[in-house]
C-alpha cells in the first residue's frame, strides 16, 4: 500500500461520528423528591393511611364504652284518626282526631369484663395498623429507590448503545475507507453497514425502555410527568462502596425494628386482651339505665271537644240539681238554704255553665281550648325512670368455654405467626446480605472484562486499519465490548438494587 493511502485509511478510521444526541432536559428529578411526592400522593398508600382514623376512632370508642354511659335522644310525631277501636278486650271510641307529639332522652351504661378488656385490645389493635403503614411507607421507598436505580440503568445502557452507534459508524468509514483504496472488499462495507443499521435499532430500544422505566417511576410516586418523558433527567448519583454492615447487628436491628414483624407483636397482645374478654364472661355484668320522657295530645276537632265538656257540664249541672232537691226535701231542708245534713249548691256556676244552662261559660271555654293547644311542644312530662340490672350467667350450654378455647387459639396463632414473621425476616436479611456482597464483587470483575474487551477493541481495529486483520474481528470485538460494558453497568445497579432489598428486609434505610 503506499503511504499516503494509508494514511488516509487510518486518517477516515478516526473521523468522529456524532450520533442523536440525547434531549436537552426541562425538569430534574432527585430521588428525595420522588419519594416526598410517592409519600404524598401514592394511591396505595394513602389507602393504608385511611386505616389509621378507623384506628384511633376504636380507641376512643372502647374507652367510651367502658367509662361513659351511651346517651341517646328522640322524638315523635304522630296522627289519630275518630272512630273505634279494641283493645286488650276493652273498646275505646275517639270523636276527634288528634295529633300528638313526644320526646324521650334515655341513659344507658353496660359494664363487663369485655368492655373493659376492649381499649386494651383497640390499641394493640391501633399498633398494629400504625405498624402496618410503618411498612407501607418502607415499601414504598423500596419501590421508589428500585424504579429510581432501573430508571438510571436504563439511561446507562441507554448511553452504552449510543457509544455502539459512534463504534459502529467508525467502523463503517474505515470500510468504506479501505475499500477506495483497494484494501477491503465490498463485503466488508456490507457488513459494516448491517452492523450500523443494528446498533441504530438497539438504540432505538433502548431508548424506549429508558422512557418506559420513566413513566414506571412516576406512576409509582402517583403522579403524571410534568413535561415531556424523555426531557426529565434524574439527578441522583450513586457511588459505589465496599458493604461494611454487620450481619449480626442487621439481624437484630431487623427482629427489633422490622415493621412487620412489630406488627405480629401488636396483632399477639391484641389476641391476649381477646383472650382476657373472653374469660371475664365468667364474672357478672352491670347495666344502668335511666330515661326522661314526655307527650303532647292536641284534639284537631274543638267543637266535639267543647261538645263533649258541655255534655259533661249538663251532666253535673243535672246531678248537681237533684243533689239540691234531694237536701230540700229532708227535715229542715232550705231554711237558711242549709240543715245540719247538706248545704244548697249553685249548681250554674260549679258546672261551669252560664245563666241559660246551654253554654259553657267564657272562661271553661277558654281554658278548654288553651289546655288542648299542646302541640307540638307543650309537652307533659312523665315520672322519671331508673333500673340497675346485674346479671351472671349460670349455664349456657358451655357457650363461654368455646369461646375462651377459640380465643386461646387465635392467641396462639398469633404467637407463632410473630415467630415465622421473625424466622423469615432474619432468612430475608441474610440472603440479601449475602446478595449485596455477591453484587459488590462481580463489579470488580464486569470491570476487568469491560477493560479487556477495549483492549481487544482497539487491537482488532489496530490490526483491521493495518491490514492484518478482518471485519469479522472487528465486528466481534465491537460486540463484545458493548456486551462488557451493559454486563458492567447491570451489574453497578443490581449492586444498588441489592442495597435497596436488604433495607426493605431490615424495615429502615442503610444510607
Amino acid at each position: 500500500m503506499r503511504p499516503w493511502a494509508l494514511a488516509a485509511v487510518i486518517l477516515a478510521g478516526t473521523t468522529p461520528f456524532v450520533a442523536a444526541q440525547r434531549p436537552t432536559p426541562t425538569a430534574t428529578l432527585s430521588l428525595s423528591q420522588a419519594l416526598e411526592q410517592a409519600l404524598r400522593n401514592s394511591p396505595a398508600y394513602r389507602q393504608t393511611l385511611n386505616d389509621a382514623g378507623v384506628a384511633r376512632w376504636g380507641v376512643r370508642n372502647a374507652y367510651a364504652a367502658a367509662f361513659l354511659p351511651s346517651l341517646t335522644t328522640g322524638g315523635s310525631l304522630s296522627y289519630t284518626g275518630s272512630g273505634s277501636a279494641t283493645f286488650g278486650g276493652s273498646f275505646f271510641n275517639q270523636s276527634s282526631p288528634a295529633i300528638s307529639s313526644g320526646y324521650g332522652i334515655n341513659l344507658d351504661w353496660n359494664l363487663s369484663g369485655s368492655t373493659l378488656s376492649a381499649p386494651g385490645q383497640q390499641k394493640a389493635n391501633q399498633n398494629a395498623i400504625n405498624e402496618d403503614i410503618n411498612f407501607a411507607s418502607v415499601s414504598l421507598r423500596y419501590d421508589v429507590t428500585f424504579q429510581y436505580l432501573a430508571t438510571l440503568q436504563s439511561i446507562a445502557q441507554a448511553d452504552v448503545a449510543r457509544q455502539q452507534v459512534v463504534r459502529n459508524a467508525e467502523f463503517l468509514n474505515l470500510a468504506q475507507a479501505r475499500y477506495q483504496v483497494g484494501q477491503a472488499t465490498i463485503l466488508d462495507v456490507k457488513q459494516a453497514q448491517v452492523l450500523k443499521g443494528q446498533a441504530d435499532v438497539q438504540l432505538l430500544r433502548a431508548e424506549q425502555s429508558e422512557n418506559d422505566a420513566r413513566l414506571e417511576l412516576f406512576r409509582r410516586m402517583g403522579i403524571n410527568a410534568p413535561v415531556a418523558i424523555a426531557a426529565v433527567a434524574l439527578s441522583d448519583s450513586f457511588a459505589v462502596a465496599e458493604p461494611t454492615w454487620v450481619l449480626e447487628q442487621l439481624m437484630t436491628v431487623a427482629t427489633e425494628q422490622n415493621p412487620t414483624v412489630r406488627a405480629a407483636r401488636a396483632r399477639e397482645s391484641s389476641a391476649g386482651y381477646a383472650v382476657s374478654a373472653q374469660k371475664s364472661r365468667y364474672l357478672p355484668s352491670l347495666n344502668f339505665s335511666a330515661g326522661w320522657n314526655g307527650f303532647t295530645q292536641q284534639f284537631t276537632n274543638e267543637g266535639v271537644l267543647l261538645g263533649s265538656a258541655l255534655g259533661s257540664a249538663k251532666g253535673n249541672l243535672a246531678n248537681c240539681e237533684f243533689q239540691n232537691g234531694l237536701i230540700r226535701s229532708l227535715p229542715g231542708g232550705g231554711i237558711g238554704g242549709q240543715n245540719g245534713n247538706g248545704t244548697i249548691a249553685d249548681c250554674k256556676g260549679f258546672s261551669g255553665l252560664d245563666a241559660t244552662g246551654e253554654s259553657l261559660l267564657p272562661g271553661v271555654s277558654n281554658g278548654i281550648l288553651s289546655r288542648n293547644s299542646v302541640f307540638p311542644f307543650h309537652f307533659t312530662s312523665q315520672p322519671f325512670r331508673a333500673s340497675v340490672q346485674i346479671s351472671l350467667p349460670i349455664f349456657d350450654g358451655f357457650q363461654r368455654s368455646l369461646s375462651v378455647a377459640q380465643a386461646q387459639a387465635q392467641r396462639d396463632d398469633a404467637r407463632e405467626a410473630v415467630r415465622a414473621r421473625q424466622l423469615q425476616t432474619r432468612t430475608d436479611v441474610q440472603s440479601r446480605h449475602l446478595a449485596v456482597q455477591t453484587s459488590f464483587k462481580a463489579i470488580s470483575v464486569q470491570a476487568a472484562n469491560r477493560e479487556a474487551a477495549r483492549d481487544q477493541l482497539r487491537l482488532a481495529q489496530d490490526r483491521y486499519r493495518l491490514g492484518s486483520g478482518s471485519a469479522l474481528e472487528v465486528a466481534d470485538a465491537q460486540n463484545n465490548v458493548q456486551r462488557a460494558e451493559g454486563d458492567y453497568v447491570n451489574s453497578v445497579y443490581d449492586y444498588h438494587k441489592a442495597i435497596a432489598a436488604l433495607e426493605l428486609a431490615v424495615g429502615r434505610p442503610l444510607r
